[in-house]
């Protein structure tokens, strides 16, 4: 009866420094076929045990910006004024008309010039339990001094000021409980009216409610002829 549009949802989910948010999507891919994550081009060089097409594709820095200026990026930035990151406007374009929902994980300022071209877009924020846990997980990797502990302390308290601008948060304290959670909302999105391409009455409910216009419903022969 109702028809559903046929085009994916675009979801993005950015989060603070060691709130989770890659386990979360790997769990939710895991989990839902119907889930896609977009792979983003980079302009660094690959590391010891990346894959190319699964965890980037990469390129140079001159490719880069060729796509820059042939309109061929949904959004990008450069990290430490040094690499390009961003994410492609086919590959995620291709795979929303398939039906795929897919997921960017980008970080508030993608999220945002995302948000601008296709109002649509679904935003999701992961926060850890508590900066306190943060602080734990990242004197746990051992990988960094105060002053870039410092400096990942002032980035996650200025995305936590853009929630607002999302329109989910998820505390991250169960991960199960978080996964359920994202599925509930993707769930809840592909019950939106706008979903809907159209309404069709079946021939069997029409006949139904063209027989009830002429006739009062009493179950008499007559409208068991009507339905045989």
């Amino acid at each position: 009866m109702i028809k559903q549009k046929k085009q994916g949802n675009l979801i993005i989910i950015s989060g603070t420094t060691c709130a989770g948010k890659g386990t979360v999507i790997q769990e939710l891919l895991n989990r839902n076929s119907n889930l896609s994550l977009s792979v983003s081009y980079t302009s660094r060089k690959k590391r010891d045990g990346e894959i190319e097409g699964k965890d980037y594709y990469f390129i140079n820095k001159e490719q880069f910006e060729d796509k820059i200026k042939n309109d061929e990026m949904l959004e990008y930035e450069i990290v430490h004024q040094d690499h390009y990151y961003g994410t492609p406007k086919k590959e995620v374009k291709e795979l929303l008309d398939t039906g795929k929902d897919v997921i960017l994980e980008i970080d508030v300022k993608g999220a945002q010039h995302v948000k601008e071209m296709f109002p649509e877009t679904v935003l999701i924020f992961i926060l850890a339990p508590s900066m306190e846990i943060v602080k734990e997980r990242i004197k746990a990797r051992g990988k960094e001094n105060n002053e870039q502990i410092i400096k990942r302390f002032q980035t996650a308290y200025q995305e936590i000021n853009e929630i607002p601008k999302y329109n989910y948060v998820i505390v991250n304290d169960v991960l199960e409980d978080a996964v359920q959670k994202v599925e509930a909302i993707l769930l809840s999105e592909t019950c939106r009216v706008d979903r809907i391409e159209e309404i069709a009455v079946e021939n069997q409910e029409e006949i139904i409610h063209e027989f009830l216009m002429e006739k009062e419903f009493d179950n008499s022969p007559l409208y068991e002829d009507k339905l045989n």
